[in-house]
C-alpha cells in the first residue's frame, strides 16, 4: 500500500538544538497511527516539523510521495495537512459556523466551495449545524472537539494530525471522540494522533508508534504494541506480566 506520510532520518529541533535525532516512520494512506512515549520524547515535535513549524536540520518529510520539508506552514497546508491542537483550539467568542468557516480560509473566494465542504463537515459532526449561531465558548468539551474536527476537514486534507485528542475529557466523552476519528478515516482521511492516553490512543489506531529520546523505538499494530510487556516495562512504569486484557488494564493505570 502506498505511504501518505514518510520521515526519513528526520532531525529537527529548536534554536540549533535537536529534538528529533534522526527519525524513521511510515504511515500508510489510509491508517490511523498513534505516536506514544514518555515525557520528552518528541512526539508533538514530530507534529510540528510535519506542520512546517520549526527547523529541520537532516533528513526528509513525505506526504503523499511529495517532499514537504522545504515548504512553508501554508504551502503545507495547501499540499493536504491540516493538524487540531491539543486544547484552546477555537475562538470562544465566534459562533460555531463561524470558527468551522476559518478552516476553509485557503478557498474563501470560492464560495461555492466553502458551502459544499460545509454542508459535508457539518453532515459528518451535526453539532455543527445544531450549534451553528451559538458562541463556541460555551461548548462542552467533547463539542468543541467535533468542531474542531470540522474545522480541519474544510481544505479536505489528505493528513489530519491530532494533538492529544482525548486530553481532558471523561470517558463518556472519550468514546465520542473515538467515533469522530473513525469517522474522519472513513471518509478517506489519514490521520495520526499523539496520546498520553496510551489505551484511547492504540484502541482508536490500527497502528502503533512508540518514541523514546527523539527515536522511533517501535513501530507495530497497536493491538499487537498493546500486548507487548516491554510497553509497561520501559515507558510507563509498569511491570506486565501477562499479556492479553491484564496489559491493556496495567497500560491504562500508568497513562
Amino acid at each position: 500500500m502506498r505511504k501518505l506520510l514518510e520521515l526519513r532520518d528526520l532531525t529537527a529541533g529548536y534554536g540549533g538544538g535537536a529534538v528529533l535525532r534522526g527519525v524513521d516512520l511510515k504511515v500508510e494512506t489510509g491508517a490511523i497511527a498513534c505516536i506514544v512515549g514518555p515525557n520528552g520524547a518528541g512526539k508533538s515535535t514530530v507534529f510540528r516539523a510535519v506542520s512546517g513549524l520549526l527547523e529541520i536540520m537532516g533528513g526528509s518529510i513525505v506526504v503523499d510521495g511529495d517532499r514537504i520539508d522545504h515548504l512553508s506552514s501554508a504551502d503545507i497546508t495547501r499540499a493536504g495537512v491540516a493538524q487540531v491542537p491539543q486544547s484552546n483550539g477555537l475562538f470562544p467568542t465566534l459562533t460555531v459556523k463561524e470558527n468551522v468557516l476559518m478552516g476553509g480560509y485557503l478557498i474563501r473566494r470560492q464560495r461555492s466551495l466553502v458551502k459544499e465542504r460545509y454542508e459535508q463537515v457539518a453532515s459528518l459532526y451535526p453539532v455543527v449545524r445544531e450549534r451553528a449561531r451559538d458562541k463556541a465558548g460555551n461548548l462542552s468539551g467533547g463539542q468543541r472537539r467535533m468542531v474542531e474536527f470540522a474545522r480541519a476537514l474544510m481544505l479536505d486534507p489528505k493528513l489530519v494530525l491530532l494533538d492529544e485528542p482525548s486530553v481532558g475529557l471523561d470517558p463518556i466523552v472519550l468514546a465520542q471522540v473515538r467515533n469522530a476519528i473513525l469517522t474522519m478515516n472513513q471518509t478517506g482521511k489519514t490521520v495520526v494522533l499523539v496520546e498520553q492516553n496510551v489505551r484511547f490512543g492504540f484502541g482508536v489506531a490500527t497502528e502503533g508508534i512508540v518514541m523514546e529520546s527523539g527515536r522511533v523505538l517501535m513501530q507495530a499494530p497497536a493491538k499487537e504494541l498493546l500486548e507487548n510487556p516491554e510497553m509497561g516495562q520501559l515507558f510507563f512504569g509498569g511491570v506486565i506480566e501477562t499479556k492479553g486484557a491484564a496489559d491493556e488494564d496495567e497500560l491504562a493505570d500508568v497513562c
